[in-house]
């Protein structure tokens, strides 16, 4: 009798199995064979659910996005103001607890740059549109709340990309270890203006 493989679970249990190796050599400096034998799979088993390594890299994203979401939301209901929220939801740029998923965020952030593909455009788009949402309903409770001016929400794009930019900012001057400090300072100056006094 032939054994019915799950292949999406196969894809996941794929790329799940390569993580550290991705983590630890990068994805432009690993070989599909090396990817095989950490999977226990042969390479064309690889080819089988993945064109090339920048598909694992975007499996794993997919992958462990889902999971930072779900912790995420568990964190903000924790939170009762407005301003802790915001600090929770920037915490991803610098909690040790998201390192692996940061260090394949700069690898697909690098491939969708350097060779963009509809389908990663279209994740991007689609993961930076969620949360851009998520964070605005942040912003429109702590207006609702009373605790910030309504103002607030006219630099919700603005406050919303500003970790993004200076993850990628501290990442390429090697100053990854200033992010936390830049943010909150950022976070606190922010909200300076934008509460009610």
């Amino acid at each position: 009798m032939a054994i019915i493989v799950d292949k999406e679970q196969k894809k996941q249990d794929i790329a799940l199995a390569c993580k550290e190796l991705i983590l630890t050599k990068g994805i432009n400096n690993l070989t599909v064979a090396e990817v095989a034998k950490t999977a226990c799979v042969g390479k064309g088993t690889i080819y089988e659910y993945f064109s090339n390594k920048d598909e694992i890299v975007f499996e794993l994203v997919n992958i462990l996005m889902q999971e930072h979401s779900q912790k995420l939301k568990s964190a903000l209901e924790k939170q009762s103001s407005t301003k802790e929220k915001i600090r929770e939801f920037s915490r991803f740029f610098y909690s040790d607890e998201e390192r692996d998923l940061r260090q394949l965020y700069k690898e697909f952030i690098s491939l969708s740059l350097v060779a963009p593909k509809s389908e990663m455009v279209t994740f991007h788009a689609q993961c930076n549109e969620s949360y851009f949402l998520w964070f605005c309903e942040i912003l429109q409770d702590g207006i609702t709340k009373g605790e910030l001016k309504i103002e607030a929400l006219q630099l919700a794009k603005g406050l919303f990309v500003i970790g993004d930019g200076m993850f990628i900012q501290n990442s390429v001057t090697g100053k990854e270890s200033d992010i936390q400090n830049d943010l909150d300072t950022f976070i606190d100056t922010l909200f300076d203006l934008m509460e009610k006094k």
